[in-house]
């Protein structure tokens, strides 16, 4: 079996998964939920939570901070030149969602960018402070969740984009102790 057979095997269950979410007439609720999580995802949110964490008095605030800024940082080299090279089509771009209408910096799925950054600063963050590492969590699972429910991403994408983003976030909290 070649690689690009193995690859479309593999595709599969993404694509399957997608056309269920693409066809999902959500509840209305559902549809903010996901559009106001996608959004969060954008980096507002996570500058938010990295402003309040530098107003505090905490001794390891700068350090947290930094942590969180490098996994960012190479999170986004890491997900930019892999975009590049395999040039997955967003599920928007190959059936069309039925609620969900979102304009993309970029037109290519894999990896996810949002989950590859909400992860990196969960983790990064949520070693420093592990009170707030559940919410973290949640917050970070909510903007996955949310990039293939509104159809900007295959299940795997936000997959490899989380893990990505968590080893990231993981290694420079450890450098940064």
């Amino acid at each position: 079996m070649t690689l690009a057979a193995a690859g479309r095997v593999l595709s599969v269950p993404d694509y399957n998964l997608m056309r269920r979410v693409n066809r999902w007439r959500a509840p209305l609720w559902v549809r903010w939920w996901m559009l106001l999580a996608t959004r969060a995802g954008d980096g507002w949110l996570w500058a938010l939570i990295g402003i309040v964490i530098l107003l505090t008095s905490d001794a390891f605030r700068f350090r947290a901070i930094e942590a969180a800024a490098c996994a960012v940082t190479l999170g986004i080299v890491f997900f930019h030149h892999v975009k590049r090279r395999v040039c997955r089509p967003r599920p928007k771009d190959i059936e069309p969602h039925c609620w969900a209408k979102i304009v993309t910096r970029d037109q290519f799925s894999f990896p996810s960018g949002h989950s590859t950054t909400a992860f990196a600063v969960a983790l990064s963050l949520g070693s420093f402070y592990p009170g707030i590492m559940p919410l973290l969590l949640v917050l970070a699972a909510n903007v996955a969740v949310s990039r293939v429910i509104v159809g900007m991403h295959f299940l795997s994408d936000v997959l490899v984009g989380s893990g990505t983003g968590a080893l990231l976030g993981y290694i420079a909290f450890r450098f940064a102790v």
